[in-house]
């Protein structure tokens, strides 16, 4: 209901070194950086999940984690 905006600005941030110890997010492109500069618009930027994300994630398919129905009930999301 909020378009993407909120959801780029956290991606950067999980890519950016200088925000958190251990990057959750590789990416690709301008990132922004620790002064005033913001990051490109998203269509200039690419990202992955780095292997310490892909690690946290590995088992989320094993009923490690409670999932509920989504909003309209076609699927379900993590609790």
């Amino acid at each position: 209901p909020h378009g993407d905006i909120a959801i780029y600005g956290t991606m950067v941030r999980m890519a950016q070194p200088w925000s958190m110890r251990y990057p959750l997010v590789d990416g690709q492109g301008n990132f922004g950086s620790r002064g005033d500069d913001g990051p490109a618009a998203m269509r200039y930027t690419e990202a992955r999940l780095t292997p310490l994300a892909m690690e946290m994630v590995r088992d989320i398919r094993e009923n490690t984690v409670d999932f509920q129905p989504n909003y309209d009930g076609r699927t379900t999301e993590p609790v």
